[in-house]
């Protein structure tokens, strides 16, 4: 089976599967907040292209503008709902129709907005020669990243001096040693992450 099969294949099924959370996140996120259900943000993908980027709404409308990073879990741009939906990253599961449009993998370097690509040195644009992912290693080593964030004085240097350089690198390994089985082994440690 090949990556893009096994995408197609589990991101349907998933989608099917999932539909009655998706209805329940969804009634939640509306009696929460107001706004819409879905948070939409342009975010750079293979080949430096840009695409849109789907996700459930876990912040108040228009909070990206003050801001792109979310620092710590009590960030007030955070809705109730969202501390909930972030935590067990239910906020992520829209991107399984990303993953069947084929924008996305299940497995590939996690897609950064365009305003932290431009910082890229051309030896780290080799992370967009594949698709960005759902998760990725990087991701499970910075699953509590907001509360790193929030324990500096300068969040936005401290991520784009040491955590974006450093995903950048664990992402380089990935793509010079990928596989199918990687990608399933990958995905188990992101599962095992979340519940634990």
């Amino acid at each position: 089976m090949t990556k893009r099969i096994f995408d197609i294949v589990f991101s349907l099924a998933g989608l099917v599967v999932l539909s009655p959370v998706f209805i329940i996140i969804a009634l939640v996120i509306k009696s929460d907040s107001k706004g819409p259900v879905f948070f939409i943000q342009s975010r750079v993908g293979r080949n430096n292209r840009d695409f849109r980027l789907l996700k459930f709404r876990t912040m108040k409308t228009d909070s990206d503008r003050s801001g792109l990073l979310t620092v710590g879990d009590r960030d007030p741009r955070i809705t109730s709902s969202g501390i909930f939906l972030r935590k067990y990253k239910l906020d992520e599961l829209p991107q399984l129709f990303n993953v069947l449009k084929g924008e996305m993998s299940f497995v590939g370097p996690r897609p950064e907005v365009r305003k932290y690509v431009d910082l890229y040195n051309e030896d780290q644009m080799k992370v967009l020669l594949v698709k960005p992912g759902i998760t990725d290693l990087a991701s499970i080593k910075y699953r509590n990243e907001n509360e790193l964030l929030s324990s500096t004085e300068d969040p936005e240097g401290m991520y784009t001096k040491e955590i974006m350089p450093d995903k950048i690198k664990i992402n380089s390994g990935y793509i010079s040693d990928r596989s199918l089985l990687k990608d399933i082994k990958i995905i188990l440690k992101t599962l095992k992450a979340v519940i634990s």
